[in-house]
């Protein structure tokens, strides 16, 4: 029987669910569409969400071992009263992940009453979003980062992706650099602007990398953040890739591929709920962390944009698309937010010297 949105038939994934011990001709499987690499399903009993089964993509993650290690290390740190985390399901070997119809596959705990925004409007949830990005840092920063391994080697890393860039332009085809031109020509001034921060002073840590806002699990009673979910990408970084990557989505109430630019915003009143709330768990940042957190707010969205347009000239070989130029579009609306970051950088070190007393010594 084949399942909606998938590639695998609902008999091929009962096949999985049994390496789990799961009775899965009892369950119902549903597709979940929102995220980018993994496919993702929902293991649900008499309507009632139960599991989370994840096919992980291992072009994108070619070390599954380490990915896997990774998230199973940060697991047993990111455990308090305050901070509500989902669980690994093992084989009966103790396994946590298997390989099988040619892919790698693991199973997780849903968490019961629990919800996602995309976008909000609301300074409560932004203000939880901070608390709950703080929390997750606070409680992972006794962690070495070197025992964590790389499952996307330099991720963030500004010379890499500009390498990366200037591969695609060299190898695109003419009718694509055409088309880019503008955006093609902002990526090149701006790359120059970035190249001048300094930021291999900054304390390294084991960050998340990924923290847009549905990344962030909410009660749905409550709207109080749970913790932060999708951790494939858990490794070393530097907080002002959370931080900034956390900003992009949350003040910012346009999809990530919207394009009328003129529904893009910086809005500074859920940038400073958000601040507010991360200040609330913030006594392990130093004072040079919190120097760069306004880098952080341009440059997440131009790096998240830089990908996207290097994917773009590359044929769409990264992120999934639902039409052609999507790619483009991701680029171009990115790209506009990084700018009216750029704008907005007198209020955002005010707001943030507001909070972090550190700030204003």
């Amino acid at each position: 029987m084949e399942l909606e949105n998938s590639n695998y038939t609902l008999e091929e994934l009962h096949i999985v669910l049994g390496y789990f011990s799961i009775d899965a001709a009892s369950f119902h499987v549903k597709t979940l569409t929102d995220g980018y690499i993994n496919d993702t399903f929902l293991v649900s009993k008499t309507d009632r969400p139960l599991y989370i089964l994840q096919r992980i993509n291992h072009t994108i993650f070619a070390d599954i071992d380490g990915l896997m290690q990774n998230v199973s290390s940060a697991l047993k740190v990111l455990n308090a009263r305050d901070y509500i985390q989902i669980k690994l399901v093992s084989t009966p070997s103790g396994q946590y992940h298997i390989k099988v119809m040619n892919g790698y596959w693991r199973l997780m705990t849903f968490i019961p009453n629990s919800t996602t925004f995309n976008t909000t409007t609301k300074t409560t949830i932004a203000f939880e979003a901070g608390r709950i990005v703080g929390k997750f840092h606070d409680l992972l920063q006794h962690e070495k980062p070197s025992a964590y391994a790389n499952t996307i080697p330099r991720f963030h890393d500004l010379s890499y992706r500009s390498a990366a860039f200037k591969n695609a332009l060299e190898n695109a085809h003419s009718s694509k650099l055409e088309i880019a031109q503008n955006d093609i020509n902002y990526a090149q001034i701006t790359l120059q602007k970035l190249r001048a921060t300094e930021v291999d002073k900054l304390k390294v840590r084991i960050c998340h990398n990924d923290t847009k806002l549905n990344n962030i699990l909410f009660s749905k009673k409550t709207n109080k953040a749970l913790s932060l979910i999708d951790l494939d990408t858990i490794m070393k970084g530097y907080f002002f890739y959370d931080f900034g990557d956390a900003v992009r989505t949350i003040v910012n109430t346009a999809a990530e591929d919207e394009q009328d630019h003129g529904k893009i915003t910086f809005d500074l009143d859920l940038f400073e709920a958000f601040v507010k709330g991360l200040s609330d768990n913030s006594s392990f940042l130093t004072k040079e962390e919190l120097k760069s957190l306004p880098l952080g707010t341009v440059f997440m969205p131009f790096i998240h944009g830089l990908r996207a347009l290097t994917d773009y000239l590359n044929n769409n070989r990264y992120y999934k698309v639902s039409y052609e130029n999507q790619n483009l579009d991701r680029c171009r609306s990115l790209f506009s937010f990084s700018e009216k970051a750029w704008g907005n950088q007198k209020e955002i070190q005010r707001i943030l010297a507001s909070h972090f007393p550190a700030l204003q010594a």
